[in-house]
């Protein structure tokens, strides 16, 4: 699906590798479960410390601006000098960052300990995507889509959890996050053999057979300006997505809570199914980006969503359950493609067009958490719910992205 005005540096097997796809993918799951953690505990630390709507958004910030911001430095650098051993590192912060939150005594405790968490997300996500492009072979949609599940997996888990584990348990809960932490170190250093080697077969054939030429043509491709504008375009698109993602994931419990009358635990319902949906949406996907091309399915998936969301915020409770459903899957089914969509582009970095879309433009909805945090305070839940709604017409810029198909005839 490489566009055709951009060299690629090396070519990569044809072949899928499955195991190390699924692998790579239940990582991701536990590595995005205990970012879901954060959010999860919400409603407990709001009691347990005292906290206002605000301060839940300066933890949402914290967490997805150290994971975003982060990103595309991490891709950068891996770009020009990746190591198998930086993905158990990284996973190594996020324990200490679990550990952490579920001891925080105070507001401040808690975003130091998200702060790990955030920093060994940033750290493993470029280089978890670089270890799913190595093994997609010529199932670039599909192998994005199987990693790209896991981590949606792991963050739906979030409602389970606040149900299940943290209103019994209250914040301490916390602490069998750091299972997910040692499960996800198990299994990178299983997969580092097979990682180390396909990275050395990968770098030796951008020194021999990417030539000087070759990596200069690359280069230049990627910076040209109509893929500089493409990419812009590409990760405004993704931020806003993010963002109304942000203020559904964040705040739309605490609006079921407010507006329906609904229990702690019974907001974690509707919240579940979206983000559940977002799981399945995620896979189906990437495998019709496969059949119909990046650019298609990017616009469907955020501009699909917009009678949905205007709906949402009007409707009466038994209608929310399937609504938000369909939004979840809808929203999500785009997530993977973007990724890429963005590699597709900048196929010499792979790692900085991973960051950017996966990372920066994704985790910049943190920005989204606070502003939205802040109008809610001010203006009430409900008036937030119904301006966000909006935010999902974003989508119809990418209308105006470059095809990924090359022109018949």
């Amino acid at each position: 699906m490489a566009s055709p005005s951009v060299t690629r540096p090396v070519s990569i097997s044809a072949d899928t590798a499955l195991p190390v796809l699924l692998a790579i993918s239940l990582v991701h799951m536990m590595n995005d479960s205990m970012q879901a953690v954060v959010p999860a505990l919400y409603t407990v630390l709001e009691k347990s410390l005292n906290l206002s709507y605000v301060q839940v958004g300066w933890i949402t910030f914290a967490l997805n601006m150290t994971s975003s911001v982060m990103q595309p430095v991490v891709g950068s650098y891996t770009d020009r000098r990746s190591s198998p051993y930086m993905l158990a590192g990284g996973m190594v912060l996020s324990l200490i960052g679990m550990i952490g939150i579920a001891f925080a005594p105070s507001f401040w405790a808690v975003l130091l300990a998200v702060l790990f968490i955030g920093l060994g997300s940033a750290i493993f996500h470029p280089e978890g995507s670089r270890v799913v492009y190595l093994a997609a072979g010529g199932r670039r949609g599909f192998a994005q889509s199987v990693y790209q599940v896991g981590g949606n997996a792991g963050s739906s888990l979030a409602p389970l959890m606040t149900l299940f584990v943290f209103v019994p348990l209250g914040q301490v809960g916390a602490v069998w996050g750091s299972l997910f932490a040692v499960v996800a170190i198990a299994a990178l250093l299983a997969i580092t053999p097979w990682y180390r080697s396909r990275l050395h077969d990968f770098n030796a054939g951008k020194s021999a057979g990417g030539s000087a030429k070759t990596r200069s043509a690359a280069s230049a491709a990627a910076s040209h300006p109509r893929v500089v504008f493409a990419v812009c375009l590409l990760v405004f698109i993704v931020f806003a997505r993010s963002w109304y993602h942000s203020g559904i994931s964040s705040y739309y419990q605490f609006f079921l809570i407010e507006h329906y009358g609904l229990t702690a635990k019974q907001a974690q319902i509707p919240l579940f199914l979206f983000l559940a949906a977002g799981v399945a949406g995620t896979f189906m996907g990437g495998v019709m980006a496969d059949r119909i091309g990046m650019k298609k399915m990017i616009v469907l998936s955020i501009a699909g969503a917009i009678p949905f969301s205007l709906l949402l915020p009007y409707l009466p409770l038994y209608m929310v359950y399937p609504f938000i459903t369909a939004l979840g899957f809808i929203l999500l089914s785009g997530f993977s493609v973007a990724v890429v969509y963005a590699q597709h582009l900048m196929p010499a970095k792979v790692g900085m067009a991973s960051g950017l879309t996966t990372g920066l433009a994704f985790g910049m909805g943190a920005i989204g958490a606070v502003v939205l945090g802040k109008a809610a305070d001010l203006f009430g839940l409900t008036s937030v719910m119904q301006a966000i709604a909006f935010l999902p017409f974003a989508g119809l810029l990418a209308l105006i992205l470059p095809t990924d198909r090359p022109k018949a005839g």
